[in-house]
Order: C-alpha cells, then sequence, then structure tokens
C-alpha cells in the first residue's frame, strides 16, 4: 500500500516551491502547534512513529489542501481521540466534555521547556551485531505492508550497497502500531541513481537511504 505521504519518485507532483528566506513559522499558531505536539510527545501519549502514522492516515483529498503544520494538527487530534484523551465531539467544538478518560498528568512547565530544547536520542545502548558490513551488496525488500514503513516505494526491490553502519533503533513499522518493540541496526545505503529511475537518470549520481536490518537482504550473483 503506497500512502499519501510516500511522494518520492511519484510523477506529475509538480515542481517542488522553494521559499527564499523561509522562516521557520509563518504564523503563530503554527508555533503553538509544534509546542503542542512536542509537549504531548514528552507526556507519553503517543511515540514519533505513531504521529507520521497519523498523517499518513489523514484522507488524501485533506492531506493535499492541508499545509505542514495543518497536517500535524488534524494527526496530533487523531492520535489524543485514538487514546482516549479526547473524543470527536470536544475537538470540533473546543470544549471539554467529560472527566474520564486517558489522562496523563500535566507536563510542568520545566518539563516542556526541557522537551523543546533537548531533543532525545533515538538510538539504543545495544550491542546487535550487524548483518551487513560496508561494502557489501544488498536488495531492498520488494513488500507492500499494509502499514506504517520507512521503507519508500520507489526504492523497494532495489539492489544497493551498504556504505556505512550505523547504531540500533526500535523498528518503526512496528512501534507506529503501539509495538511490539523491535530493536534493528540501521545501516545507511547507496543506490545507483539509474537503479533507481533508470536510464534517464544522470550517469554516476546516487541516492543515500538509512534502513532497518528487516529491509534488506543479501544480493547474490545471479539474481535479477
Amino acid at each position: 500500500m503506497t500512502v499519501v505521504a510516500d511522494l518520492g519518485g511519484r510523477p506529475d507532483m509538480g515542481p517542488v516551491k522553494v521559499e527564499q528566506n523561509e522562516p521557520v513559522f509563518h504564523e503563530d499558531w503554527e508555533r503553538r502547534m509544534y509546542a503542542l505536539c512536542l509537549a504531548t510527545l514528552a507526556t507519553g501519549y503517543f511515540c514519533t512513529d505513531e504521529i507520521r502514522r497519523a498523517v499518513e492516515e489523514i484522507p488524501e483529498d485533506e492531506y493535499f489542501r492541508a499545509s505542514y503544520y495543518e497536517r500535524w494538527l488534524k494527526a496530533v487530534q487523531a492520535m489524543l481521540i485514538e487514546k482516549d484523551v479526547l473524543t470527536r465531539e470536544e475537538v470540533d467544538t473546543g470544549h471539554s466534555q467529560r472527566d474520564e478518560g486517558n489522562r496523563l498528568p500535566p507536563l510542568p512547565k520545566e518539563a516542556a521547556l526541557f522537551a523543546m530544547t533537548h531533543p532525545m536520542r533515538a538510538d539504543l545502548d545495544i550491542d546487535l551485531p550487524p548483518r551487513f558490513a560496508v561494502g557489501d551488496a544488498v536488495v531492498t525488500r520488494n513488500t507492500d505492508p499494509a502499514h506504517h514503513t520507512r521503507l519508500p516505494h520507489y526504492a523497494r526491490g532495489k539492489k544497493a550497497v551498504i556504505e556505512s553502519i550505523q547504531g540500533v533503533f526500535l523498528l518503526p513499522d512496528s512501534r507506529a502500531h503501539g509495538g511490539p518493540d523491535k530493536p534493528q541496526r540501521v545501516y545507511t545505503v547507496r543506490f545507483e541513481a539509474r537503479e533507481l529511475w533508470g536510464d534517464a537518470a544522470p550517469h554516476g549520481d546516487a541516492v543515500y537511504l538509512d534502513m532497518f536490518d528487516e529491509y534488506l537482504e543479501q544480493w547474490r550473483d545471479g539474481d535479477s
């Protein structure tokens, strides 16, 4: 399943619009939305992979009409409803309608400030031996999962080479749906542009992607 947010390699999407001297936030409500998302993450209602999954579940027509932070707003609302923190009626009216539900203690001001200024490390201190070595030829799995994944559609079933070995991280495909936690090694992988885009791509160009262990298989001579 190709989700609406997986735009890499999709034709007829038009040029990328570059705004010169683009500000971090165009309007004040975007600044508040950014802070609200980090605060709810720090409080523990959901994790980053779950919020990414919620963005992907926005209906396509709404997704393309919405601005970047409007998608954040829709995703946070959806997650808080899913986690029984809010109801749809409360979101629509802007007023609390009940006392029960999954209500965690509010994040203290000092903790909110810390969350805004001290990004948490995502890698894990786990000794997990890598399956691949630098220079190994690999091929990405050609799967079409019905769940969240960080393996882009345009890079599935493509040959690549291990460029470097990264740390150990929790697999987003599982974590985005509530677990279980699956620690895996991550690799930086080099794809020839022509492997991804065909002979029309410039010779010698390459794309580098970070890939979880589960996304990769060993390439063997004779594989097609």
